[in-house]
């Protein structure tokens, strides 16, 4: 594995950061650390990470202050790890951005597993038919993982980016939360439906000149979604 893949460990609790630091660098990453948000503000703008593990009870700046800060210049995976163990709050943890999460107490061994499977949803996407896709004024470019709508570049997930992308290749088929699961995040992906609705919102907010009043990320009721595409 490349040392170039570089992990941020956030979080306040110095044993839990000396033990993700120890797991993640056995297994051939580069690892910074931070123990407060202003830490891991600086240690994300001078290391550029390839993945960020961020704890959301943090002393100063609150993980989702932080996830919000980095998602406006950056579409760099995040892990959140969590106390909270209810489905709102870690839905409320996606749609700020991030793009899996962790309970505590977790295994160490499952984080390093977790962070392998994000990475690796992150840097492989799925075959695609041709390397460039145009929607009216959204253009997408898949060598370069690059979504652009007027010119501007949009700030995509990785996981946002794999599922617009999936959509994108098959217009107007209506895919079940579970299609999308197994068709855009793979078989390693281990959220729950509802994460997709997550998701969608998300994409809606940043593609949409409306988001309320999609134009092609649909609602198909009782189904899924589609995205919609003029012959």
């Amino acid at each position: 594995m490349s040392l170039q893949k570089k992990i941020l460990v956030v979080d306040d609790e110095q044993k839990i950061v000396d033990v993700v630091k120890s797991y993640l660098e056995h297994s051939g990453y580069e690892v910074y650390t931070a123990l407060n948000g202003n830490q891991a503000l600086a240690a994300f703008e001078k290391t550029e990470p390839t993945l960020i593990i961020l704890d959301l009870m943090l002393p100063d700046i609150s993980g989702e202050e932080i996830c919000k800060n980095i998602r406006k210049k950056s579409g760099v995976p995040i892990i959140m790890l969590t106390a909270r163990a209810d489905e709102e709050d870690i839905l409320k943890g996606l749609e700020i951005g991030a793009d899996d999460y962790i309970l505590k107490p977790f295994s160490p061994r499952q984080l390093v597993a977790r962070v392998a499977a994000v990475l690796r949803r992150a840097h492989e996407s799925p075959a695609p038919v041709v390397n460039v896709i145009e929607l009216e004024d959204i253009v997408v470019d898949d060598m370069k993982h690059e979504v652009k709508k007027k010119e501007e570049i949009i700030n995509l997930t990785p996981n946002e980016y794999k599922i617009f992308f999936t959509m994108l290749k098959y217009p107007n088929k209506t895919f079940t939360r579970e299609e999308l699961i197994t068709m855009a995040l793979g078989d390693d992906f281990e959220g729950f439906d509802r994460t997709v609705d997550t998701h969608i919102k998300n994409l809606r907010q940043k593609i949409e000149d409306d988001p309320r009043d999609p134009r092609y990320l649909q609602t198909v009721h009782g189904i899924g979604y589609r995205l919609f595409r003029e012959d």
